[in-house]
């Protein structure tokens, strides 16, 4: 079975999704799969979590966890956009959100990408 947004997609009149740039999932590829059945099934490429220290990536901060603390909060502080939370997973190896914020005294890498006005350079 075809259904009609599919169908829309694979001819071009309705635009495929793209990301906005503040999206973890900016730049992925999409893949299709096609079912025994013949349906065309549109997902994203697997997106693996980068390395904590990654060289592309510079430290600009350091934020120590207490008690309420909110992924949030702490990343429009330090980056300037709650949507951007995603970034202090990616820094801190995280795979689940929550677990930043679970203990209280942890201490939370804030990294930026290197080039980004205002980042350090790492020699």
């Amino acid at each position: 079975m075809n259904y009609p947004l599919q169908t829309l997609m694979q001819l071009g009149v309705v635009p495929s999704v793209s990301f906005p740039t503040d999206s973890r999932y900016y730049q992925s590829a999409t893949l299709q799969y096609t079912a025994p059945n013949g349906q065309v099934i549109a997902y994203l490429a697997r997106r693996f979590v980068p390395q904590p220290g990654a060289p592309n990536y510079a430290t600009v901060a350091q934020h120590t966890v207490v008690r309420g603390d909110r992924l949030d909060l702490i990343a429009a502080k330090y980056l300037g956009d709650p949507l951007m939370f995603w970034l202090l997973c990616d820094a801190n190896g995280a795979i689940r959100p929550n677990s930043l914020i679970a203990t209280p005294g942890s201490v939370l890498a804030i990294t930026m990408p290197q080039g980004v006005p205002g980042v350090p350079s790492v020699a």
